[in-house]
C-alpha cells in the first residue's frame, strides 16, 4: 500500500477541515493510500516535522492556505525531498490553487489527489526563500501579515482588503532599480509582483499568459502616479483591466534583482505566498520544474 502524509493546519480559513478527517482517510484508503496525520499547532513545527521525514513517501497532502503551502514546500526543497505533493484549499487565500482550478471542497479536493499524477511544474525563489504563487513588495503587498487570525476568520478576503486601505494615506512612492537578464529600468513604483501564477490576492487573471510550466516569472511594477489617480487604478486591478495600462511595467524573465534607489521604511520587506519573505535588495528567478504536483 503506497503511503501519504496529510499535513493540515486548524487554524487556516473557517477551521472547519478538521471535521470531516475521518471522510478524507476514508477516501485515500479506498484508493490504496495509507494516509498518516500531521496537525500543525504551532509556528515552526511543519519545518521540524519534515526535517525528520525520510524521503520514501508516495505522496503529501497539504491542507491550508498559500502561507501553509509555501512553509511546506520551503521546508521540502531545503531537506532535499522531491516527494509529490497534492493542495487541498482550506485557507482564506488559495490563489495558488485557483490558478490550478482544484476543487474547493476538500472531499473532492482528496479524491482528486488520490487519482491523480504527479506533474513538474515551476517554483520562484526569492533569495534563499522559495514560493509557489508571488513574490511582492510595497503599497498592500505585507497586508497579510499584519492581519489578525481572527479577522481573517471572519472576514475571509475582504480582512485583507480593509488593512490594506489603512496604508493609503501614508504611503510613499517607492524608487527602485529593477535589473533583468536584458536591461535595467530605474523608476518610482508603487509595488511590484513576481507571479509564478496569473493572479494574487484573489485576482485571479493579472496575468493572463502565466504558466507554472514555462520557466518563467511575469513580473509587474505599478509606476508611481498622483494620489487622485488611485482610484481609478483600483477599479481596473477589480476589472482586471490592467493588461494595457501605461503604468503597469511588464515583463516575462527568469531571473529579476529589485533593490532600493532610496530606503522607504516600512516597505523594504518582501512578501512570499502572504508569508514574510527577505528584504529588499532581492534576486528572484524561477527553479524549472522545481516541484511534482498532483493533478
Amino acid at each position: 500500500m503506497r503511503r501519504l502524509k496529510l499535513i493540515y493546519n486548524p487554524f487556516s480559513g473557517d477551521r472547519t477541515f478538521k471535521n470531516r478527517l475521518d471522510s478524507y482517510a476514508e477516501i485515500f484508503q479506498d484508493s490504496g493510500y495509507e494516509m498518516t496525520i500531521f496537525r500543525s499547532s504551532r509556528i515552526g513545527d511543519i519545518e521540524a516535522h519534515i526535517a525528520n521525514m525520510s524521503s520514501d513517501w508516495d505522496a503529501i497532502a497539504i491542507a491550508g492556505g498559500d502561507g501553509t503551502v509555501n512553509t511546506v514546500i520551503n521546508s521540502m526543497m531545503h531537506r532535499g525531498l522531491n516527494i509529490p505533493i497534492g493542495i487541498i484549499p482550506a485557507g482564506t487565500a488559495n490563489d495558488f490553487a485557483a490558478f490550478l482550478n482544484l476543487p474547493k471542497d476538500p472531499e473532492r479536493a482528496c479524491a482528486k489527489i488520490a487519482k491523480g499524477v504527479a506533474i513538474p511544474a515551476d517554483i520562484g525563489m526569492a533569495n534563499d526563500r522559495y514560493f509557489i504563487n508571488v513574490c511582492g513588495a510595497g503599497l498592500f503587498a505585507n497586508v497579510s501579515t499584519q492581519v489578525n487570525p481572527d479577522a481573517k476568520s471572519i472576514l475571509g478576503k475582504l480582512a485583507y482588503y480593509l488593512k490594506g486601505m489603512e496604508q493609503l494615506p501614508t504611503f510613499e512612492p517607492i524608487p527602485v532599480r529593477i535589473t533583468t537578464s536584458q536591461t535595467t529600468y530605474e523608476l518610482d513604483i508603487f509595488l511590484f509582483l513576481a507571479l509564478n501564477t496569473a493572479g494574487t490576492g484573489g485576482f485571479e487573471n493579472l496575468a493572463p499568459n502565466a504558466s507554472i510550466y514555462d520557466g518563467l516569472l511575469d513580473f509587474m511594477a505599478v509606476r508611481a502616479r498622483p494620489m487622485m489617480e488611485l482610484p481609478k487604478f483600483l477599479f481596473k486591478l477589480m476589472r482586471n483591466e490592467l493588461h494595457d495600462d501605461p503604468n503597469i511595467l511588464y515583463f516575462q524573465d527568469n531571473k529579476i534583482t529589485v533593490e532600493f534607489l532610496e530606503q522607504r521604511w516600512g516597505y523594504e520587506l518582501c512578501d512570499v505566498d502572504g508569508e514574510a519573505g527577505p528584504k529588499l535588495p532581492v534576486t528572484i528567478k524561477t527553479i524549472k520544474d522545481g516541484i511534482r504536483l498532483i493533478l
